[in-house]
């Protein structure tokens, strides 16, 4: 089999370090040399070196009829293991049954984020929140619920939003602080429209890499996000916030946004459920102009149920993103899967078995349970990873440096001092290197089309390691061996457009929990989430060392 993905080797750069390279990267001759030198041991000059014929196809493009799926082999029950959080199907008893108001949650979940910040180690979970905002939605759920006419099984339940995505009366920061007294957006995203519109109580602005360019979730302006698992160490980014804040409990459900595994890593780092669905599938007016041709926006949840329903409320087709226009419908079970007869899982033994000793196992052992519970397991073969990864990297990052362009002009220092490294790379990729990057997802979307011909979902790991450790000083770091060692799984998808999930697999010898991701068919959401929610049943959830949720179950 072809398997040519690298680890890359790349130099660890503490504080200290990383403010030296930054000063000798700002420098004439010197700069560039030592640009050219990272660029190089990235693997980023190689690409043009590749022959390709393709014509470029700039935004993913896939067959346009959605995958036919096996009846559903449905459970009397939910079927989750171990620890189990609240749900919005708990919330909504709650309110139904009149044993609390939105109202009460509403001052539940202030008083519970107040004691994450206020704890020895913050929890740093958002960026920005409007105590009187969220009370006035609380209080305009609870006189909907008092006159028996809830909007859906979301009306009341507290959501989050990253903070990349508009929500009206907040700035959107895209975690910098570039946009400090900038005004407040005046209206919701699309995504945040629909959650608002099905009744959701929108709590705030969940915290974020620096404007998406970092897969750990660091954020020198705000505080780093903390893992509700261990504290010590990150969320996984960019979606730090709605990992950290869904993992801990504070919400069920958050909005995040994904160019390069950003929904999927944090998922996988805090031991929640999140989807990027198929190119396009979620509207993503609104979203900051960070990633265009690699971005999507998704829910996060504690369990694959409640990603199911976020999914299908925020899907669909938005007049002002022709990307979202011509996507069947969505569709999602109403049950949990008993088993997976009929369902063929693809697995690329290679790229499977290349991450931390841990990640295997724990992926391994639930790969043979749902072969054990009727899943048929072929091998297959994906060639060309490298190229895939390479260019996909050049793509995001010269779309974040395009961007980006005008505050890079005028106010690069007010950047965090990684970012300023991330963007010094991007900025040295040519516009020869991306056309030949778009001819390049042309051949590698090509690749993945066939190998779903013999599959119905392909299987890895979701991350390639567990959550790294935070610096003890809280100071940025540079280390984009182990980012790219975290996005071994997750770029590709963004690349190619397919839908992709992370869900739960087990943890590691230390507690940090462990993901497994799934990539389907353009528009096999559906697939994905029923192989989530049988993951739900036979995986035992653990609970985290920092928990915070409003309700109690």
């Amino acid at each position: 089999m072809t398997y040519d993905l690298t680890t890359v080797a790349l130099p660890t750069l503490g504080p200290g370090g990383l403010r030296t390279v930054n000063t000798l990267a700002g420098t004439p001759i010197i700069g560039a040399a030592l640009v050219a030198k990272l660029r190089n041991d990235a693997g980023l000059t190689a690409l043009t070196d590749t022959r390709i014929d393709e014509p470029p196809t700039f935004t993913p493009m896939l067959p346009d009829a959605p995958p036919a799926l096996p009846p559903l082999e449905a459970r009397s029950d939910e079927g989750r293991l171990g620890f189990r959080f609240p749900t919005v199907a708990d919330y909504h008893a709650a309110f139904r049954d009149r044993r609390l108001t939105p109202r009460d949650i509403a001052e539940r979940f202030l008083a519970q984020w107040e004691t994450s910040e206020h704890a020895a180690v913050p929890l740093r979970g958002f960026i920005s929140m409007r105590r009187d905002d969220i009370l006035a939605q609380a209080d305009a759920s609870a006189a909907r619920w008092k006159a028996g006419r809830p909007l859906s099984v979301f009306d009341g339940v507290p959501i989050a939003a990253k903070d990349e995505i508009d929500q009206a009366g907040y700035i959107t920061t895209v975690g910098t602080t570039l946009f400090d007294g900038a005004p407040a957006a005046a209206t919701d995203s699309t995504a945040v429209a629909r959650m608002r519109a099905a009744g959701a109580v929108m709590v705030g602005k969940a915290n974020m890499h620096e404007i998406g360019i970092g897969v750990s979730g660091f954020n020198q302006h705000y505080g780093s996000a903390r893992n509700p698992y261990n504290d010590a160490h990150h969320t996984g980014g960019s979606s730090a916030g709605p990992g950290c804040v869904v993992g801990a409990g504070l919400v069920p459900m958050a909005i995040g946004a994904d160019g390069g595994g950003s929904i999927r890593l944090p998922a996988s780092f805090c031991g929640v459920v999140g989807i990027k669905p198929t190119y396009g599938r979620i509207s993503e007016r609104g979203a900051a102009p960070l990633c265009w041709s690699v971005a999507y926006l998704g829910p996060l949840a504690n369990c694959a149920r409640d990603t199911a329903l976020a999914y299908q409320v925020m899907a669909g087709a938005d007049p002002a993103d022709p990307h979202s226009l011509g996507h069947p419908a969505p569709e999602i079970d109403d049950d949990a899967p008993r088993g997976l007869h009929g369902v063929t899982l693809g697995v690329f033994w290679p790229w499977f078995r290349h991450a931390q000793p841990a990640v295997v196992a724990e992926c391994e052992r639930l790969l043979g349970h749902m072969v054990a519970h009727g899943a048929r397991l072929v091998e297959i073969e994906i060639p060309e990873l490298e190229l895939a990864r390479v260019a996909h990297l050049i793509s995001i990052t010269s779309e974040m440096s395009a961007g980006m362009l005008p505050h890079i002009r005028e106010r690069f220092g007010q950047f965090g001092t990684e970012t300023q490294l991330n963007l010094a790379i991007a900025q040295a990729s040519t516009a020869v290197e991306y056309v030949h990057a778009q001819r390049a997802r042309t051949r590698v979307i090509a690749h993945f089309e066939r190998a779903l011909q013999h599959c119905d979902a392909i299987i890895t790991p979701a991350a390639g390691n567990t959550a790294p450790p935070i610096h003890p000083s809280g100071g940025a770091v540079s280390d984009l061996g182990r980012s790219m060692e975290t996005m071994r799984f997750a770029f590709a998808s963004n690349f190619t457009g397919h839908p992709a999930i992370s869900f739960p697999a087990g943890y590691d010898a230390t507690g940090l929990p462990i993901g497994m991701q799934a990539i389907g068919r353009g528009w096999s959401e559906r697939l994905l989430l029923r192989l989530a929610a049988f993951a739900d049943t036979v995986v035992e959830r653990r609970k985290p060392q920092r928990y915070y949720a409003p309700l109690d179950v």
